[in-house]
């Protein structure tokens, strides 16, 4: 297990309005997720609320990490952000999954709103390090479905933890006129941030019109209610749980914007929104095939083998138990999966910042390219992050105390609650469409 840093993040952790330095945030997340493995194991039984977790990302600086680039250049660039949501998961998958959903949500602003409205929003964002939480998916008129579908819930194609589930039906949030803007009323699951995020990016619909607005509410308001889930499998310490709005006032300058009716009106720049959420989940799967590969491994090199002697050759190994021919072509499977998916992953975050960067001025054919290559790396990485901590609990069952019990467990939950929520069929289908028939996934902000 890697040490505990010697002291914890200083507070001259780098700051979100200095120009982008990536080999400085990348140094401060190593840092970070050497002090969050060192009690994962013991945080990730207790499955309490994150409150000491994120006050850990905040003395890093990492909430405002990742702001859109601006007059000033502020903010890293979105190839950072996924590096750091990757190590900081190798560490502790909650935490990853946290972080990853909060830098889509960041950038909600950008997605729907106007430019104006981001800048103001992403300013006093940056200043607070808010922690973003909630779900942009809307009902079936509007683009999506309350089954998971958008940023914030689950993403429906084999890398994801909504805690939204169900066959299309009426909106779970509503936004009704009022003097001075609306009033907000309903309960929705959220797969994390209930009862932490300091800002809510929420999509609602309006009981008048029946249009999809997007909106941001501050949790802190007296009408607002939170029910966190309690003993879940996997991915304890996400926060996840449900969120009442019981007439919680919105006023204009909080609503982002409209989410066309129409498909074919939607921006193929707004479009990248589940795409973003999609790819950063998967730097989460990535994150946890990692993690668990490097605790194994330095276990495996010192544990006792815990299976019988079945040819004379293997009692050579018995004084060696990191040179078993056996365990060494584990790993080397293992190891190979892993950055096989590796392999996958990097293209598709270099198309998706790409794309990110250039905004409104982002064409179809980008952002078909980018769906694409988001969707082969939720395939191979799904299976990877599932071979890997499955075989990881083979390879190491038996070989701890009770009262030493190493964890491995733990991984193989968060893998499988992260990818149990949807299949990779129409992602696989999208690929193969596009291989043969160069037919372009949906222009769309379902996920």
């Amino acid at each position: 297990m890697p040490k505990k840093s010697a002291t914890r993040i200083a507070s001259a952790s780098p700051q979100p309005n200095g120009a982008a330095d990536t080999g400085m945030w990348l140094r401060v997340t190593r840092e970070l997720a050497d002090d969050l493995a060192v009690d994962a194991l013991v945080r990730d039984r207790g499955g309490k609320p994150p409150f000491d977790e994120i006050s850990r990302l905040r003395e890093a600086g990492l909430p405002a990490l990742l702001l859109p680039p601006g007059p000033l250049g502020r903010g890293a660039d979105w190839r950072t952000a996924c590096a750091v949501i990757r190590d900081i998961s190798a560490a502790d998958s909650s935490i990853g999954e946290l972080l990853a959903r909060h830098y889509v949500l960041s950038w909600a602003p950008r997605f729907f709103g106007t430019p104006e409205s981001a800048d103001r929003l992403e300013l006093r964002a940056a200043e607070e390090q808010w922690l973003w939480g909630g779900g942009t998916d809307v009902p079936a008129a509007g683009l999506g479905t309350a089954s998971g579908e958008g940023i914030g819930t689950g993403i429906g194609t084999g890398i994801g933890t909504g805690a939204e589930t169900g066959a299309a039906r009426g909106p779970e949030l509503t936004l009704t006129p009022a003097p001075g803007g609306y009033v907000l009323k309903g309960r929705k699951g959220f797969s994390t941030g209930v009862g932490v995020a300091d800002r809510l990016a929420l999509g609602a619909v309006c009981s008048e019109t029946g249009e999809s607005l997007i909106v941001v509410v501050d949790p802190a308001h007296p009408a607002v209610t939170t029910d966190p889930a309690h003993d879940r499998l996997g991915q304890r310490l996400t926060a996840a749980g449900s969120i009442g709005f019981d007439s919680v006032p919105v006023a204009p300058d909080h609503v982002l914007g409209a989410v066309p009716r129409d498909e074919h009106d939607l921006s193929p720049f707004a479009a990248l929104a589940p795409l973003a959420l999609r790819l950063a989940l998967v730097h989460v799967a990535l994150g946890i095939a990692e993690g668990a590969l490097a605790e194994a491994r330095d276990f495996s090199r010192t544990a006792p083998r815990t299976w019988a002697v079945t040819v004379p050759d293997d009692a050579a190994y018995a004084a060696g138990p990191g040179r078993d021919p056996y365990l060494l072509l584990a790993y080397g499977e293992l190891v190979a999966a892993a950055h096989t998916a590796a392999a996958v992953v990097e293209p598709a975050t270099e198309a998706l910042a790409r794309g990110l960067l250039l905004g409104q001025e982002l064409g179809v054919d980008e952002r078909a390219d980018i769906a694409v290559l988001v969707a082969a790396a939720e395939a191979v990485t799904g299976k990877a992050a599932m071979q890997i901590t499955t075989r990881i609990m083979e390879l190491t069952d038996g070989a701890g105390s009770p009262a030493d019990d190493p964890g491995f467990d733990r991984f193989w939950r968060n893998a499988r609650v992260l990818t149990a929520q949807g299949s990779l069929t129409h992602s696989l289908r999208d690929i193969g469409d596009h291989y043969l028939n160069g037919t372009h996934p949906a222009l769309t902000l379902r996920v």
